[in-house]
């Protein structure tokens, strides 16, 4: 067999390689059902962690209005310990936001998985890909609009289902313990600083002065309870920062890394050079 003869059979059999993959990634075995229960779970982790980052940020903005005041004779008396807390609150509120933004990216992605699991989607990447298989068959090439045509509806069907299952395997190999475990310290502070800074019972018909002493006691035990919490704070923000940091991870850095991978792939795969 001659040299030709074999690039040109290695050449369809390529051909047909791809269309078998494509039409089975289609319509055999497509991935879109566990693509989708993969963003569902990241979806619902987000919103867990933005309830948690919520339920913290109120009780730490109480604890920040913290005030004890009496007005005796027209003099004000007044102290607000909870303004310590004001740092953390604002740390607070910047986490909320990105669990919001977070779960924002898990929602779109939600989106474009259901537009290139959509039957026309199937059919159009099919028609394209078959139209394509049969121009490099009987010619040896393709057009570049055709390519430029293929390689963007592959990524359409295929990016999106084919990332949130890598996406969602590297959390669960490497993330989830971390995640777990930092989100189950933010849940539980809450309880904390809602315990430490309660104000003591007021006595019914109590005066200014009665206020005055029954908040005088518990004084040191006040400053000491605010310094624990600004101590504990450092904790937090630590889980706050890891959690940050996955969630970027899963709905910015991957899904980008795996969309460029599967660029070059599917560009890669179109543009292969026609036998010579």
């Amino acid at each position: 067999m001659s040299d030709v003869a074999k690039s040109l059979g290695l050449r369809r059999a390529y051909l047909l390689l791809v269309a078998i993959l494509v039409l089975v990634g289609c319509w055999v075995a497509p991935i879109d059902a566990p693509a989708r229960e993969q963003v569902n779970d990241g979806l619902k982790r987000a919103l867990t962690t933005f309830a948690a980052a919520r339920a913290l940020g109120a009780v730490v903005s109480v604890a920040q209005g913290t005030q004890v005041d009496a007005t005796p004779g027209g003099v004000g008396v007044s102290f607000a310990p909870g303004q310590a807390l004001k740092p953390l609150n604002e740390l607070i509120e910047q986490f909320a936001a990105v669990m919001l933004a977070a779960s924002v990216s898990f929602g779109i992605q939600l989106v474009l998985l259901n537009i290139g699991a959509h039957q026309l989607m199937s059919w159009l990447v099919s028609i394209v890909a078959l139209v394509w298989i049969a121009v490099r068959w009987r010619r040896g090439s393709s057009p570049r609009w055709l390519q430029s045509a293929l390689i963007g509806l592959l990524l359409v069907r295929f990016a999106v289902p084919l990332s949130a299952v890598a996406n969602e395997g590297i959390y669960r190999v490497f993330m989830a313990n971390e995640y777990q475990a930092a989100l189950s310290g933010i849940e539980k502070s809450p309880g904390a600083v809602t315990d430490a800074t309660r104000e003591p019972p007021a006595a019914q018909g109590e005066g200014w002065r009665e206020r005055i002493e029954r908040w005088l006691p518990k004084l040191p035990d006040l400053k000491a309870t605010y310094d624990q919490i600004l101590k504990s704070a450092s904790d937090w923000a630590e889980r706050i920062v890891k959690l940050i940091a996955l969630f970027v991870l899963q709905t910015v850095v991957l899904p980008l890394a795996f969309l460029f991978i599967a660029w070059r792939l599917a560009r890669a795969a179109v543009r292969e050079p026609a036998a010579g």
